[in-house]
């Protein structure tokens, strides 16, 4: 992991050179305390003053208790670690944020401080394989152990909520979500749902193919999802194998398996596998009500799904004019309790019973048995994500109105908010004058709003993982594996390959330039490469056409041969390979996973609109074969275009 450091240092002399100051202290402290402390220091202990500094950006000055772990300057009090950075943001004496502060030292200290902060454990054995394993098994025994807390504080918010404050919430997402649910409610009443497996893991453990031959049914889905038209393409396939279903009370029920996942050294994230036929029954109503916000002209651009430019290109705004302010969660989806989406589509009978008929009630968690749940449903669901949004977009328009001392009608939240409220999950975009009373309200309802992740006093602003202050983008590319020392680590090097040519266009040169030179000693052949080249290759701005004009014989970064067919170079380097595992399907199973994958597919035969984002009739000839995810990779020498 000494590649690690090595790394660093590049960096931080390429940015002391940026900033017409040095790094020599600030490498010398690095290489110290991560020859004594580990990766630890680097993904955690140094991520700590990373976001210690964005807190003094958005409050105005340095606060040195937030960062313990680093000495402090005897005269001034304020951190000794990269004075140097510190001194072009802040006054040197006081620790107050200076009036024109050097953007170029903001990104410079972020950078250094926040690279490593979403860097997994090394998996290998040469890398500590067994520390790892003891590391890992204790963070995942505290992240259950939240996780279960969690649950309790849900349970205890919901006793502890006014009535009258489910009711103000049930009002407001009425006023906001009335005709969207009204659609919805009409594709349950009238059979209109389309449903599709999710390409994650089920806790039943079926295999990709395997789902569409599901044989178990909760019974409390028959009313909205009926056995007899999800589960068969027609009656006459239900009729014949009715008899190998499993219909499930609600006491026999599958739960979700609760698993933990990587996110940082730090902390794992936890997330819910949930059972095939619920996931598959979610993904219905995902689907219609993805469709039915996207016809309404305000809350389109008041909620997103599937595009986070809005929630950014606002946080760049914010950063600048300082009238928005950016909100962050901690534990959101957990902290969605059913109480309030019962209240959300309480008014919309069919749909209520549907989104409640596909809610799992319990959970598997590891080390607590099976726990009955109070939350809505963790992330691993299909309706998790847009469900909380529309939770977390009623709760912010309450809060306005709470602040505004006066019921608000539609029209007034289109004129007065239109593009000053942006949700996407949890990372919210509220208007700054308003941003108090908003957190009052989610903290009312129970949601924790984490101030280490929210700004609205200064200029900085983070929003679906971008940074900005003053306007100017000052985020950061992260290094997300320990760099591979062998060719054979496929993954590692792909993952390597792509964190220099984020450097690279990121205008991180130095950093490009060393990866350019560590990937060099691993592949044998590494060229210039296109964006969209199939290639394992370097990413370049500059002309390929003058640089693959002719062959260069004897070159090995060079082409050596012409496509016969199409007449363009074609250039030697590395490919990624990967096998879709054998999963055969076929009978009712093939039946129904061929037709949910065409385009006009209706329960009752009639046509219905193509949506934009809907799945065209596959060409994969083998599907009914190979399908999942590939359970391994590869890298392959071969020829391909460098385009």
């Amino acid at each position: 992991m000494k590649s690690l450091m090595s790394l660093w240092s590049c960096a931080a002399d390429d940015l002391a050179a940026r900033c017409c100051t040095s790094a020599t202290r600030d490498i010398k402290t690095v290489s110290s305390r991560f020859e004594h402390e580990g990766l630890s220091f680097l993904a955690i202990t140094l991520a700590d003053f990373g976001k210690a500094t964005q807190k003094w950006l958005d409050q105005g000055f340095v606060v040195p208790s937030d960062v313990p772990a680093f000495r402090r300057d005897r005269l001034t009090g304020l951190p000794v670690f990269m004075q140097g950075f510190l001194g072009r943001v802040f006054n040197p004496v006081s620790g107050v944020l200076l009036d024109d502060p050097c953007i170029d030292a903001i990104h410079a200290i972020r950078r250094l401080t926040l690279m490593f902060s979403k860097i997994a454990l090394p998996e290998s054995q040469d890398s500590g394989g067994d520390f790892r394993k003891v590391v890992t098994a204790k963070r995942e025994r505290s992240a259950m152990h939240a996780f279960v807390q969690c649950e309790q504080e849900v349970r205890e918010s919901d006793s502890l909520l006014d009535p009258q404050f489910l009711e103000d919430f049930k009002r407001m997402s009425n006023m906001l979500f009335a005709d969207t649910f009204a659609k919805v409610d009409r594709d349950v009443y009238w059979g209109r749902l389309i449903p599709k497996h999710g390409p994650g893991a089920v806790a039943d453990r079926l295999t990709s193919n395997g789902k569409f031959n599901q044989r178990a049914w909760p019974r409390r889905l028959q009313r909205c999802f009926p056995a007899s038209e999800f589960m068969f393409s027609n009656q006459r396939e239900y009729a014949d194998y009715k008899h190998e279903i499993d219909f499930l009370e609600p006491g026999s029920e599958i739960p979700v398996r609760v698993i933990t996942v990587p996110k940082t050294l730090k902390s794992p994230r936890v997330i819910a596998i949930e059972p095939t036929a619920m996931q598959y029954c979610q993904q219905a109503l995902k689907r219609s009500l993805a469709s039915a916000l996207k016809e309404d002209d305000f809350l389109s651009r008041t909620i997103g799904s599937d595009d986070q430019t809005p929630n950014q290109r606002l946080a760049r705004s914010g950063s600048l004019s300082g009238d928005l302010a950016t909100l962050d969660l901690s534990e959101a989806s957990d902290r969605v309790s059913n109480q309030h989406v019962r209240a959300l589509f309480e008014d919309f009978p069919h749909l209520h019973e549907a989104v409640q008929s596909c809610r799992s009630r319990k959970a598997d968690v590891p080390g607590h048995g099976v726990i009955r749940l109070a939350k809505f449903a963790s992330m691993g669901s299909a309706l998790c994500f847009p469900v909380e949004a529309m939770v977390f977009t009623t709760l912010i328009f309450l809060g306005i109105e709470r602040e505004l001392s006066s019921p608000l009608s539609r029209h007034q939240l289109i004129k007065l908010f239109d593009e000053r409220v942006r949700v996407y999950g949890d990372d919210l975009i509220v208007p700054r004058e308003h941003v108090l009373s908003v957190v009052d309200e989610l903290s009312t309802f129970g949601y924790r709003v984490n101030a280490g992740k929210s700004y609205w006093t200064g200029r900085f602003r983070e929003s679906c993982g971008r940074e900005y202050y003053d306007g100017h983008d000052v985020s950061v590319v992260k290094v997300r594996r320990v760099l591979p020392t062998r060719q054979q680590d496929a993954s590692g090097v792909i993952s390597s390959v792509a964190l220099r040519n984020l450097f690279y266009q990121d205008c991180e040169w130095q950093s490009a330039k060393w990866m350019d030179h560590y990937l060099g000693t691993l592949l044998s052949h590494f060229p210039d490469v296109g964006p969209s080249s199939p290639l394992l290759g370097r990413v370049t701005f500059l002309d390929l056409d003058s640089t693959y004009s002719t062959p260069k014989s004897g070159d090995r970064r060079s082409i050596s041969k012409l496509d016969v067919h199409l007449h363009s170079p074609l250039v030697r380097g590395y490919k990624v390979q990967s096998r879709i595992p054998i999963d055969k399907l076929d009978g009712p199973g093939a039946m129904l996973k061929c037709l949910l994958r065409a385009p006009t597919f209706s329960r009752f035969a009639l046509p219905i609109n193509v949506e934009p984002n809907m799945a065209l009739p596959s060409v994969d000839t083998d599907h009914l074969e190979r399908s999942g995810r590939p359970e391994a990779v590869s890298i392959k020498l071969g020829w391909a275009s460098p385009w």
